[in-house]
């Protein structure tokens, strides 16, 4: 009783009980991948066979295969293996007098974190529609956390083509083959991926900055003040000229001024600056 009457008098209206994801564990990496091994398609692979050398241009995050289970001996902390599909490009110098082919391949690299996520025992049954399921109206699902990874697009830091003979000395952080690429990343890119023993082969560096959290829904109490009613006016009146809409906008100050140089330029203005 104390506690909703001091939620009364901070203007909270009342107290609910919602159902959200609690973070119980997160992580920042940043790795430097290095010697990952790019894989092309067939007809790529030609290109490369025949290149003398190879430039970087730039790299982005396909997909992440996420799995998640319980450490056996440590409860409550849970091991992700986390896999992680580039789309690398490359420019490939084949001759003096020939232009550079800019190819496009894929590499992959595997992690593994291992975060707290808590403890749950119990079976989730909800009446939401999902495909593939025994009963649609109620699947069950296993009480485990949900591991959510956010991914900036990398940094390619360096790339080489490496002969057939050398290919042996050459260091690998990753030792993914073509095969460990999935089908439907494969049909992307119009073909399978192949890896010729006597052929040449491409490494890159990349720099990837990733972070790792565990999710857990749990029943918390929070205040609440009043409900999201929204204010903005989602009908436009087609009656209006185009001149007396153009009057209506904002002038677009960040166009011609750096918004860092304008907030600069408004804090030296602020009452903290003056004399």
């Amino acid at each position: 009783m104390a506690d909703n009457k001091f939620m009364h008098d901070s203007g909270c209206r009342d107290a609910v009980c919602i159902d959200a994801g609690r973070i119980y564990d997160s992580c920042s990496d940043k790795d430097c991948l290095e010697d990952l091994r790019v894989f092309f398609t067939e007809r790529e692979q030609m290109v490369i066979d025949r290149a003398a050398s190879v430039r970087p241009r730039n790299a982005s995050v396909i997909t992440t295969l996420i799995d998640i289970e319980p450490l056996p001996f440590n409860r409550g902390y849970f091991a992700c293996d986390l896999t992680f599909f580039f789309n690398v490009e490359v420019e490939a110098i084949t001759g003096r007098n020939c232009p550079p082919a800019n190819l496009c391949g894929v590499c992959v690299f595997r992690k593994r974190v291992i975060l707290f996520g808590s403890e749950g025992n119990v079976k989730v049954f909800s009446s939401e529609f999902r495909e593939d399921r025994f009963d649609v109206q109620q699947p069950v699902s296993r009480n485990l956390p949900v591991c959510k990874v956010q991914v900036a697009e990398p940094i390619v830091l360096s790339a080489c083509i490496v002969d057939p003979c050398d290919r042996k000395n050459c260091r690998c952080d990753c030792d993914c083959g073509c095969n460990s690429i999935p089908e439907g990343i494969a049909n992307s890119f119009g073909g399978c991926f192949v890896d010729p023993e006597d052929g040449k082969a491409v490494y890159v560096t990349l720099g990837l900055f990733t972070i790792v959290q565990l999710v857990r829904n749990v029943q918390m109490l929070i205040p609440v003040f009043d409900f999201c009613i929204p204010t903005k006016d989602c009908s436009v009146s087609s009656g209006d000229e185009p001149c007396d809409m153009f009057r209506k906008m904002l002038f677009p100050i960040d166009e011609f001024f750096p918004p860092e140089q304008r907030h600069q330029k408004d804090r030296g203005k602020s009452g903290c600056d003056r004399k």
